[in-house]
């Protein structure tokens, strides 16, 4: 055995190993119990950074460790490799977004190997394959026939610079994200999928998910927002009938005004002969739409002219359009009680407007008006000042409004959803095409099977912003497959999260070139265990459990759910910040595992935090896990120059010092099933230090049969964390014939933790002054005995009497003497 460790010849070796065995290759019609293992797969930037490193050591850990246990482990790995950043860095580079992406996907899957991540490579998917995106138009096609995929013109926040859609939480300061240009609001047309026909469906499965953060599932709650009021239906003089949704129609007598967005049907109507709200429209262009942005702006607005007709009292109510208002969510309009909503009333002060209460709480004595003087006042109550419902709690007042507005025809009971529908198309070049063809004759098309894939033109060179696919006529152009006539293909793009909603179950079936899902899908789902960060709660984690639902109705998956636990790992911060190129704070792997190896970088992951928590970053910790690995092998070293001796029988004090060991077994296989890995590691340490005691110690047969007993635990428990040094040292230690990639976990010795005998730390006055061994088993008289008769407590007595003695069980004895 070499005198030195040395990472890369041990990595090296220990990968051609598994290579060459196939270790990580599995099938469906294995007997062993299946489990799914999934880290979420990366956009190939061509760098691994220390985010992917953790995210995958998690993962290659779990799979590891559930292999050992004797399950059959699939752990897959692809690119999610569709998007803009591709299509800015090529036209940086004067190349083709599909070299550039290629090339990306190369360079970062050697990166992956040299973690020595446990991977069934054959399954491998990028999904800018066209035998990848062929099945997702196939089933957007499905789709569309069952009207749950339409088109429709919507408002839209639009980039003029990238010339494409942005998602409301890609504005930050009304600015793109990317590339920091004012975004536009426009109404164009767009793709979407009728995501909220499965919002009840979508809540209730939160409840059947304990596997999952319970934050994540109240962020998907929040974001699906179910809600129950009512809808009110107002009058508008010269306009028609306004519609507004309320979770507080008892609030509906206080109504001071009605705001509409800006892109409202009225607000647009108001704007010709009334120049102050067509500027307002226009400013409003180039804000933020994001909820939380619009919670914490200045609420700002602007007099239609219009004035509304309360259905219930006949008083008419100005009409804003005001910033606080997204034609995205209800229906545009809301009714505004500013005595009663904190928002409504910033905008009543800053305008003047009126504030009546009629809602106090149940016990209020004084004026209704000063209680809404200087803030709203939100709680429910009793009503005042409402007319025919006063007098009413809260609860009551609302049923009571709804049925008064029924009688007039002006309102109703409804459910909102917080939830719109999915806007999927994409005005950019670098992603899968919509399968769909105009023809002026026959409308919207959809492009027959046999026509699939419609492929995209790999060899684009971006030159400016915009759809390359628009300027192709080689790809525009086409016959309509209903008439035959000259149509035209559309050239939207799939958002990428349609590619990344369903590559999960793509994984079971790669090679299937006939369908998109087939058997072994059925058996590898669901996933069991789904790893990534916090940052994909809402939009991958709630698209991928949508996409799940419309697998499983098309008759193709058979679960309801596409993930059945959850961990969402911390940041890896340096310097207490997220690591980022702009703050220079970032490490590269690469360098890292060429100055320490692979198995470094892994221990040091997994030591340095629990998985969700974040990790912060530190070379001297870096340089620790090291040289425990160079520790570890000089153990393996000085035990491989002891025969081992034949099985037998231990000695007293070893059969004591193997109890501590099955102890410590004992708390690393309960902290392998919690995923505490910095505690395993922990315990390892502990470990490795007992078979150094052991080394030091004089040599016998039951000491070595010991050390190598320990070290059999040892390496397994170390194995999922750094696998390649430990299949080196199982190998040099002569363990069983199999490597230990397939060897068993190791189970507790249930008889070694029922000691005979067990040692007690003995204390004179707080400071530890013994040690004794009594029976397992003795009374506490018997231990105060023991204790108080050992010659080294008696000599640090001096003498002076005993006021009372502490015993701690199993752990200790505190001697306490009077005057200290």
């Amino acid at each position: 055995m070499d005198d030195r460790y040395s990472p890369i010849d041990v990595e090296r070796e220990a990968q051609a190993f598994w290579a060459q065995a196939r270790s990580f290759e599995v099938t469906e019609d294995d007997a062993r119990p299946k489990f799914y293992c999934l880290s979420m797969f990366p956009y190939p930037s061509g760098r691994l950074h220390m985010g992917h490193v953790r995210n995958y050591t998690l993962g290659d850990v779990i799979s590891r460790w559930r292999r050992m246990q004797g399950m059959n482990v699939l752990q897959p790995m692809g690119w999610d490799a569709f998007g803009l950043p591709a299509e800015g860095a090529a036209e940086r580079n004067g190349v083709p977004p599909a070299q550039w992406t290629y090339d990306n996907i190369a360079a970062m899957r050697d990166q992956l190997k040299r973690l020595g991540l446990a991977y069934d490579w054959r399954r491998e998917i990028a999904t800018c394959r066209p035998e990848y995106y062929r099945w997702e138009q196939w089933l957007f096609t499905r789709l569309y026939r069952k009207g749950l995929a339409y088109r429709a013109t919507a408002p839209v926040n639009w980039c003029p610079k990238d010339q494409t859609v942005l998602a409301n939480e890609q504005v930050v300061d009304g600015r793109c994200w990317r590339c920091d240009t004012l975004v536009e609001r426009r109404e164009i047309p767009q793709w979407f999928l009728r995501i909220t026909a499965y919002a009840d469906e979508l809540l209730a499965g939160l409840d059947a998910l304990p596997g999952w953060p319970e934050r994540v599932a109240t962020m998907q709650r929040n974001w699906i927002g179910r809600s129950e009021g009512a809808e009110i239906r107002f009058a508008v003089e010269g306009y028609g009938t306004l519609t507004v949704f309320t979770t507080r129609p008892d609030t509906l007598m206080g109504a001071t005004y009605l705001a509409v967005a800006a892109e409202h049907p009225l607000a647009v109507a108001a704007s010709t002969g009334r120049p102050e709200v067509a500027r307002f429209r226009e400013e409003c262009r180039v804000m933020q739409t994001a909820e939380a942005a619009v919670e914490t702006m200045e609420k700002r607005g602007v007099d239609t002219g219009r004035r509304a007709i309360h259905p219930l009292t006949g008083r008419t109510l100005p009409v804003y359009a005001a910033n606080f208002v997204l034609m995205g969510y209800g229906e545009g309009a809301v009714m505004a009680v500013p005595a009663h909503d904190e928002r409504d009333f910033a905008f009543a002060q800053r305008y003047d407007l009126p504030v009546v209460p009629v809602v106090v709480p149940e016990d209020y004595q004084g004026q209704a008006a000063d209680l809404v003087r200087d803030a709203a006042y939100t709680g429910p109550g009793r009503l005042v000042d409402s007319g025919p419902f006063t007098g009413l709690a809260s609860e009551a007042a609302r049923a009571r409004i709804v049925e008064a507005l029924a009688r007039v025809g002006a309102g109703a009971p409804r459910v909102q959803l917080r939830l719109r529908d999915w806007g999927v198309s994409r005005q950019r070049y670098w992603g899968t095409p919509i399968p769909m063809i105009h023809c002026k004759a026959c409308g919207v098309v959809p492009v027959p099977d046999q026509d699939l894939p419609v492929r995209l033109p790999e060899d684009v060179v971006i030159t400016q912003g915009g759809s390359a696919l628009a300027l192709r006529a080689d790809f525009v152009n086409v016959s309509c497959p209903q008439c035959g006539n000259a149509a035209q293909r559309e050239t939207d793009t799939f958002d990428t999260f349609m590619e990344s909603s369903w590559y999960y179950a793509r994984y079971c079936c790669h090679d299937n070139d006939r369908e998109m899902l087939d058997a072994r899908a059925r058996h590898w789902l669901p996933v069991d265990q789904y790893i990534g960060g916090i940052e994909h709660a809402i939009l991958h984690l709630l698209y991928a459990r949508f996409f799940n639902k419309l697998l499983r109705d098309e008759g193709l998956l058979g679960n309801d759910e596409p993930f059945t636990r959850l961990l969402t790992q911390g940041m890896v911060l340096k310097d207490g910040t997220k690591m980022s190129k702009s703050k220079g704070n970032t490490v590269d792997p690469q360098a890292l595992i060429e100055q320490y190896g692979a198995d470094t970088a892994r221990l040091f992951i997994m030591f340095a935090a629990p998985p969700e928590q974040s990790l912060e970053w530190s070379d001297d910790a870096v340089a620790g896990a090291h040289r425990f690995l160079r520790r570890l092998w000089g153990v393996a070293r000085s035990a491989t120059q002891r025969p081992r001796p034949a099985d037998g029988d231990y000695d007293e004090a070893h059969r004591l010092l193997r109890a501590d060991m099955q102890t410590l077994l004992d708390q690393a296989l309960r902290d392998y099933e919690r995923y505490h890995f910095n505690t395993v590691v922990a315990a390892c340490m502990s470990l490795a230090n007992m078979l150094q005691r052991l080394l030091d110690e004089p040599v016998s047969d039951s000491g070595t049969r010991l050390l190598y007993e320990g070290l059999g635990l040892l390496l397994r428990l170390l194995a999922p964390i750094v696998p390649h040094i430990t299949h080196r040292l199982w190998q040099e230690l002569g363990f069983a014939p199999e490597a230990i990639v397939d060897a068993a976990w190791p189970a507790v010795d249930i008889e070694a933790l029922k000691r005979a005998t067990m040692r007690l730390v003995v204390q004179v006055n707080g400071k530890r002054r013994a040690e004794i061994t009594v029976d397992a088993d003795c009374d506490r008289a018997t231990i105060e005995a023991v204790a108080l008769g050992d010659e080294a407590v008696a000599r640090h007595l001096e003498g002076r009497p005993v006021a009372k003695v502490v015993v701690v069980p199993g752990r200790l004895v505190n001697i306490v003497s009077a005057n200290g």
